[in-house]
């Protein structure tokens, strides 16, 4: 067994000056306990903003608290399930709070999703009731067959925004051709305006909620292998909200509102925690994204609204710096920008510092830690390379294979101790046990490296790791060298089968310019790169596969080719 390392904590010493080493997990409260207080604190404050039209905090909790009130005409138990299937559209803050008022689970649901892959989220949860956006309730109307729904609630785009929702919900409707309400089965489906109609004339219905009671069962592993859900508490989010806050020094302003463009899916936990709950919790607003795939509409939004914080990925960051017209976005009003879920490539950090004026701030998390782990202080003023420093209260430990603590600057894999790590995961005890170290840690499958300062820095996640006649290759740092060549948009590098090597490097380009060959691809890694990391393929796409998130799908690019 590993020995715990205690106070030996170098991150403690280079914390900025006031945050502390711990906080008190023990009085967090509940997120209905946030909802409460925020709701009475900034009533008439934005909470939301989207398609040009804003959300009070006043409003918000008015439609959450009629949610509530119709699920419990539902029958609903505490703890029973209840599933979210919709992108950034005004009714998602709602419903969540909705369901966590009723003392129910929410379950969210990648709105992309197959009937083949709802139908086995829907059945492992065990979800009663499913609300999602009219114009995927066509997956569910697949899918019903091999579910077990007591209701359906099909939600409109402009749902909660009054005669301008209807409007839009119309062109919606008429434009994607979404399944409405009535065509699903029987008396099984119903929309959002009925229910919150409902709900609005029934009496204030709320179960009671404890810290460690379920808020959110959370899927993972879309990236790598079957999906799982993460069982985060409230305690666990709270904590992660609360652990942030103290991390970046924020309280609520009564001059000068802060706004988080929320581009990133609120399904994603990087959203939800880092975007929704912490400007919840601070009286701020999200500036909703609905499909941040639409750069036009992305670059539009953004120059027509205020907004004084920023959240993405890497993918998210390069689609906006090669729009035309990036240029004409005001970034004068930005405290930060901060990313996480995938790494963030040099190059691409040192063009948005070009173009916006300040350095992204990098961070780390999971699913499974509600996210945040480690994060960078808020004022650096350049991209450091690296995920920071544990937020307080969290213990980080390299493991070698052999579950010893590997030495600082030796890479290992990355394991968190915290009261933001879920409970478990759901109905899966025995992948919770190979999850976790035997004194406690959360295995992450990340590789990382521990500063002497006490910074950790990402060297690539365990499955992606490449064997080259017998020397590790790690496909982050060959796809950051890539970024920097200037005919080259996006890359993703990835492991191949060779008879010669045991395995090749191999990768994957979506082009900028035409006349960029493999050669010449090949010629630029070799001038950065030792022998072995050079990829020996090359192959060009019009665009590579991703979450809808934004994360490369390493796995897809390496099932669909061949060994060589």
């Amino acid at each position: 067994m590993a020995k715990d390392r205690g106070a030996a904590r170098p991150w403690l010493s280079s914390y900025p000056p006031g945050v502390p080493a711990k906080i008190d997990a023990g009085s967090v409260g509940t997120l209905v306990d946030l909802f409460d207080d925020s709701v009475k604190r900034f009533a008439e404050r934005p909470a939301v903003q989207c398609f040009g039209s804003l959300l009070t905090y006043a409003s918000i909790g008015a439609s959450a608290e009629a949610l509530a009130a119709w699920l419990a005409t539902q029958n609903v138990a505490k703890g029973d399930r209840v599933a979210l299937m919709m992108p950034n559209v005004p009714a998602y803050p709602v419903a969540i709070f909705g369901v966590l008022l009723a003392g129910c689970t929410v379950v969210n649901v990648n709105p992309l999703y197959t009937p083949r892959e709802l139908t086995a989220q829907l059945n492992d949860s065990g979800a009663r009731i499913l609300l999602v956006l009219e114009n995927f309730a066509h997956t569910v109307a697949e899918a019903l067959p091999n579910v077990s729904l007591d209701r359906v609630v099909v939600v409109g785009p402009g749902d909660c925004l009054g005669l301008k929702g209807r409007v839009l919900g119309l062109a919606s409707r008429y434009i994607k051709k979404a399944v409405p309400a009535y065509a699903l089965p029987g008396k099984l489906g119903t929309t959002f305006e009925a229910v919150l109609r409902q709900g609005r004339a029934l009496p204030r219905k709320r179960l009671p909620v404890s810290p460690d009671d379920l808020a959110f069962l959370q899927y993972t592993g879309g990236t790598t292998g079957v999906a799982k859900a993460a069982m985060l508490t409230h305690r666990n989010i709270m904590t992660n909200v609360t652990q942030s806050q103290v991390w970046f020094g924020v309280t609520p302003q009564d001059s000068q509102q802060r706004v988080m463009v929320t581009a990133l899916p609120l399904y994603h936990i990087f959203a939800l925690t880092c975007c929704f709950f912490f400007f919840m919790r601070i009286g701020g607003c999200c500036l909703l994204i609905p499909n941040p795939r639409d750069a036009d509409g992305f670059i539009k939004t953004l120059k027509a609204n205020r907004f004084t914080h920023l959240s993405g990925v890497n993918t998210l960051f390069n689609l906006l710096l090669n729009h035309p017209k990036i240029g004409e976005v005001d970034f004068s009003q930005i405290e930060f920008t901060i990313a996480g879920g995938m790494a963030i490539q040099g190059p691409v950090a040192a063009k948005w510092k070009a173009v916006a004026g300040h350095a992204i701030v990098e961070g780390y998390g999971l699913s499974e830690t509600s996210p945040v782990v480690c994060v960078n202080p808020a004022g650096v003023t350049d991209w450091t390379g690296t995920i920071g420093y544990p937020l307080p209260s969290t213990d980080v430990s390299i493991r070698a294979l052999d579950g010893s603590v590997a030495p600082v600057g030796e890479p290992g894999e990355l394991c968190v101790k915290g009261p933001q790590v879920m409970a478990g995961y759901w109905k899966r005890p025995d992948e919770t046990e190979r999850a976790t170290t035997a004194d406690g840690y959360f295995r992450t499958g990340d590789v990382a490296v521990q500063q002497a300062d006490g910074q950790f820095k990402i060297v690539d996640r365990m499955k992606d790791m490449i064997l080259v006649s017998g020397f590790n290759v790690y496909p982050n740092e060959i796809e950051e060298v890539l970024a920097g060549h200037p005919g080259i948009l996006e890359c993703a590098v990835v492991g191949a089968e060779n008879e010669e090597t045991g395995e090749m490097v191999v990768a994957h380009v979506v082009k900028r310019e035409d006349e960029v060959t493999a050669d010449a691809i090949r010629t630029y890694a070799r001038s950065q790169l030792t022998g072995y990391k050079v990829p020996r393929k090359v192959v060009f796409h019009d665009s590579l596969p991703k979450t809808n998130v934004g994360k490369v799908l390493r796995r897809a690019l390496r099932d669909d080719q061949p060994a060589a």
